[in-house]
């Protein structure tokens, strides 16, 4: 796994801010594009933590980024094992497995197509990838390294 791989970057000054503002949103089940809330035992303190997340699907699969590198929750989802997943009144246990360098590199490509292919979308991917629609597979080989992802299925 590249637990020891990934390397924190630098969060805009706003993600912090509107952090409280999404959680609220989603808790009351306002739709937010791909954005979901993602719920962990602390993996020091054993409380919930609860953060907003961008979900993407991908062939009936669904997957997680950490934008900004080796975030509280990526740690604490490592330790864990499993997260509550969901917004509203729908709510789901999962269980979550972390990618491995060529798995995350081949899920980011597919599920940034669309984001790479965009003006609009693509200031968005901007905001923590260096990934544009002339990345190739090392490209996105490193960006996979720098973004722990996780793939997560329904609890049995």
């Amino acid at each position: 796994m590249p637990t020891s791989i990934a390397k924190s970057h630098r969060v805009p000054f706003y993600v912090p801010l509107l952090n409280p503002l999404m959680k609220s949103f989603l808790h009351l089940g306002v739709p937010a594009g791909p954005m979901t809330l993602l719920t962990v035992h602390g993996r020091k303190t054993g409380r919930h933590h609860t953060t907003p997340v961008g979900l993407f699907k991908l062939a009936g699969d669904r997957y997680i980024f950490d934008t900004f590198g080796n975030a509280d929750w990526v740690r604490n989802l490592r330790a864990t094992g499993e997260a509550v997943l969901g917004r509203g009144w729908s709510w789901k246990h999962v269980t979550a497995l972390e990618l491995d360098t060529d798995k995350a590199s081949t899920v980011l490509r597919e599920i940034f197509a669309a984001y790479v292919a965009s003006r609009a979308r693509s200031s968005f991917l901007r905001m923590g990838h260096s990934l544009t629609k002339d990345s190739t597979s090392d490209d996105y080989a490193r960006e996979a390294r720098r973004h722990p992802g996780f793939e997560l299925q329904d609890k049995e």
